[in-house]
């Protein structure tokens, strides 16, 4: 298998250029093949007589750089299987360079013989350049496939493969998710050559700069403003061990899993309401509210030694990906109903023991009309349910009926309740067939009567009247016109 040698060209000038890298670039023998030539390095050698095969037309043919990459391995291939040839990349082979990666790969699946043959980074010129020290704390990461999970803010980030203006402008909109457009970055090229250019710009100005090349990396200083990090998970987490702290809040201090149970409930319903109202800052502030809880449990868990919140990421990672075999394995579904059934069958293989009942499961903390609904559920699974909702209906008509016999024979409260229950109960299954959450429902049904009865109120103090001084008919009026101003 003939050899595939790669170089590096250096970050910058030839005064950084090896002399045995040198001579592999200017010998006759060696048919070589550069990434690009828009390099410094390329122009002075063939000035002085070396030639060199580039890819560049390569990068003009798509549109995603994946696909640049593996057309250039892929002819690399192609020349190795008639002789051993030279590869030549800007900076380092291993440093940022995807194609080598590639090739790489190829070494270990036993397609390709490579060796690497070194070559001057970039890094140690830019550290050197911006007096930066790596020790404190610096991510490398690529501007063509820069991902805002990846960026650690407290770090000095350098961003390479940033070579024009339309990868300057990805990088720029990513990082202003999450930073002030006026944040002040460097735009650092040829590093440590003669060529040696470092500019201090405001972030929303990247993409304007004409001047970016190969060997162009962008600057970005670490984040030291505590305000700007308060988008950072790590920051959200540093704030609630601060408040159970030894010198924190007295109130979150003493907090407790039970103490907390109400306040998860008030703060679900609340978000509820916000979803309701199609507010979006009000659903961002309510489910701030819902993931505060989450995380007071959470650093309560640590706090006492039993978990902590990376444990409850994990388990509802590991879990999606369980019960998500369409997405994560080999699965198929084709419709909501395939995705069901998926996801039943990975919580039948995730229960620890055999059930006893088929109502087994059910959160028996629900609230209660949630927790018929479940219960309906559970039993229809099994093949116990009115074949259609016609069953449902002469069945709710029934207990009315029986409802209505207790109340006349006034015998027995408990009965009363009893009978009144079973027609909640069959009108929860009423919701059932025609897929309405009953909890929802009367949740929006309590909402919209405390919006009817407050137009009343308002129109009984506008009338200068007592409550006592007004006829049903009247209140009913004003409920009748709440009601139009509603629709």
């Amino acid at each position: 298998m003939n050899k595939i040698k790669i170089i590096g060209l250096g970050a910058g000038d030839m005064d950084q250029l090896p002399l045995g890298v040198y001579r592999s670039l200017m010998d006759e023998k060696n048919a070589v093949y550069v990434r690009t030539k828009d390099h410094p390095v390329i122009s002075i050698l063939e000035q002085e007589g070396a030639a060199f095969h580039s890819f560049d037309s390569i990068y003009e043919k798509h549109d995603q750089f994946e696909a640049v990459y593996k057309e250039i391995v892929a002819f690399l291939l192609e020349k190795a299987g008639e002789k051993d040839i030279v590869y030549a990349v800007p900076g380092h082979p291993l440093v940022a360079e995807k194609t080598v990666q590639l090739l790489i790969e190829k070494d270990k699946e036993g397609l390709a013989s490579i060796e690497i043959a070194g070559g001057q980074s970039f890094l140690d010129s830019i550290f050197q350049a911006l007096r930066i020290d790596p020790i404190e704390g610096f991510q490398l990461l690529d501007g063509t496939a820069l991902d805002r999970s990846s960026i650690q803010l407290r770090n000095h980030l350098i961003i390479g493969q940033v070579y024009d203006t339309f990868s300057a402008s990805e990088v720029k909109l990513t990082l202003m998710d999450i930073l002030p457009y006026d944040y002040p970055i460097k735009i650092v090229t040829a590093a440590g050559s003669s060529l040696e250019n470092i500019k201090a710009i405001e972030l929303h100005e990247l993409d304007r700069e004409i001047d970016l090349n190969n060997l162009t990396s962008v600057y970005v200083p670490p984040v030291r403003e505590e305000k700007i990090l308060h988008k950072e998970f790590s920051q959200l987490r540093h704030i609630i061990a601060e408040l159970r702290g030894p010198n924190g809040c007295p109130w979150d201090k003493k907090q407790t899993h039970e103490s907390l149970r109400k306040y998860l409930l008030e703060e679900s319903y609340e978000l509820i309401e916000a979803i309701n109202e199609g507010d979006i800052d009000h659903i961002i502030e309510e489910l701030g509210d819902v993931l505060l809880q989450v995380m007071l449990h959470s650093q309560i868990g640590q706090d006492e030694g039993y978990f902590s919140i990376d444990d409850v990421i994990e388990g509802i990672s590991d879990k999606m990906i369980r019960r998500h075999p369409h997405v994560f394995g080999e699965e198929q579904a084709e419709s909501v109903d395939d995705v069901m059934k998926h996801w039943q069958n990975a919580k039948k293989k995730e229960a620890k023991e055999e059930k006893s009942s088929v109502l087994d499961g059910i959160n028996q903390a629900l609230p209660h009309l949630m927790q018929a609904y479940e219960l309906q559920k559970k039993a229809a699974k099994v093949g116990f349910d009115w074949p259609d909702a016609n069953g449902a209906w002469e069945k709710v008509k029934e207990e009315i009926l029986e409802f209505q016999k207790e109340i006349e024979e006034a015998t027995n409260k408990e009965k009363i309740e009893s009978e009144f229950g079973d027609v909640l109960f069959s009108l929860v299954n009423i919701a059932r067939f025609y897929k309405v959450d009953p909890e929802l429902a009367i949740f929006q049904t309590n909402k919209k009567f405390i919006q009817r009865f407050s137009y009343i109120e308002e129109k009984v103090k506008e009338s200068g009247k007592e409550w006592s001084q007004m006829s049903l008919k009247e209140l009913d009026g004003y409920w009748n016109e709440a009601k139009e101003k509603q629709r």
